[in-house]
């Protein structure tokens, strides 16, 4: 994932929700599929990503 381009949060959100309720993942399995799909290698990479760009810009 470029450190330049931010996630979509809500894209993410809504992915994994589907694939979890509608497919039949489990959270962790729903949340590593939407992260993928951003380029991510699995939704715990996705999230310290996150809080990282978080941290860094004083969001948090």
């Amino acid at each position: 994932m470029s450190a330049s381009r931010i996630p979509d949060i809500e894209a993410f959100e809504e992915r994994a929700a589907i694939a979890e309720y509608d497919g039949g993942l489990t959270r962790l399995q729903a949340e590593s599929l939407a992260a993928q799909e951003q380029g991510f290698a699995s939704g715990g990479a996705y999230w310290r990503w996150l809080a990282e760009y978080v941290s860094k810009r004083g969001l948090g």
